[in-house]
């Protein structure tokens, strides 16, 4: 983001919206670092503050930043792929107000937020660009943007600046009616209700629950992206999902184990006050419980070990 502030012109005609995942525990200076890299002033962005060309605006932490005409708007929305301000929301809002005049851009990262949004801008008319994997730091985000479908451009970042400034000098396309489906996505972004009835025309339910609040998720189909969205408004790319599911799995392993560990605890501390009793049957009855429990608990500390094991397996292909 710093090169790419420092190469824009300082007459550049269009607002620069960024999206980063940034943690709401910190404060960020991206905004007065992206100021200092070039000639664009950098904002973080705030509820219906007017947007202007050549400036840049980022989403600030735990906000979804959304366009709406020439506003932008922060949603307080569910998360999407276990973040917020998230990607995806931002090119659906740009889709929804002003796609035929949009461009969107993918650039490094890990995971797959960010595919899904640039499809939908792409069905309404925004050019579409992504950075070449090989040339990205993190190649998850284009990678993954690529598997949807095939955007107007892919370029490696050096060569971004130039095609940003070609792309907002065409005409403007015609502007495409919002489908309803959209339309309640970006609602959802901004804070609305969530629909069950809506979430159905969407999507099938699927069988998998919400990591989040534990609801059923609809299983969407975009091209080739498969996603989920429960009807409380979280969503996620199959893949965060599948990440989201291990760390659930990983808590509950855990939550096993500690009250294995208790139950072990308990039973020794009630084996020791039978035996000092002299009540031999009632001591013996809780030694082998002990035993029991610690024979289970051994097992479980295996179990953990070997998902740990497999979950490092996956992160490194």
């Amino acid at each position: 983001m710093r090169f790419l502030a420092s190469e824009l012109p300082g007459d550049f005609p269009a607002s620069v919206l960024v999206v980063i995942h940034l943690s709401p525990h910190f404060e960020s200076s991206l905004d007065a670092i992206l100021t200092q890299a070039g000639p664009l002033p950098a904002h973080f962005a705030a509820d219906d503050m007017t947007m202007e060309p050549g400036r840049i605006y980022i989403g600030p932490p735990d906000s979804h930043m959304l366009t709406d005409g020439d506003k932008l708007r922060l949603g307080q929305g569910p998360r999407e792929n276990n973040t917020r301000p998230a990607i995806d929301p931002l090119f659906r809002s740009v889709a929804l107000c002003c796609g035929h005049r949009g461009v969107g851009a993918v650039l490094t990262g890990t995971l797959g937020d960010g595919a899904s949004g640039l499809h939908i801008l792409h069905e309404y008319g925004g050019l579409t660009v992504v950075q070449d994997p090989d040339d990205a730091a993190f190649s998850g985000m284009p990678e993954a943007a690529l598997t949807q479908f095939k955007p107007d451009h892919v370029t490696s970042l050096a060569g971004m600046p130039a095609l940003f400034r070609r792309l907002v000098s065409q005409p403007q396309g015609n502007p495409i009616p919002p489908s309803s489906d959209l339309v309640y996505e970006v609602d959802l972004a901004k804070g609305g209700t969530g629909s069950m009835s809506q979430m159905d025309r969407i999507g099938e339910r699927s069988l998998l629950a919400c990591p989040d609040c534990h609801g059923v998720m609809w299983e969407i189909k975009e091209g080739d992206l498969l996603r989920y969205r429960c009807h409380v408004g979280h969503a996620y790319t199959a893949e965060l999902m599948s990440l989201a599911l291990d760390e659930n799995l990983r808590r509950a392993l855990d939550s096993g184990l500690r009250a294995l560990d208790e139950r072990v605890a308990l039973s020794q501390k009630l084996y020791k006050q039978a035996e000092h009793a002299g009540r031999t049957h009632l001591a013996e009855s809780w030694r082998r419980k002990l035993v029991e429990c610690e024979r289970e608990a051994e097992v479980l500390r295996d179990s953990i070990k070997r998902f740990d094991q497999l979950a490092a397996h996956a992160v490194q292909q």
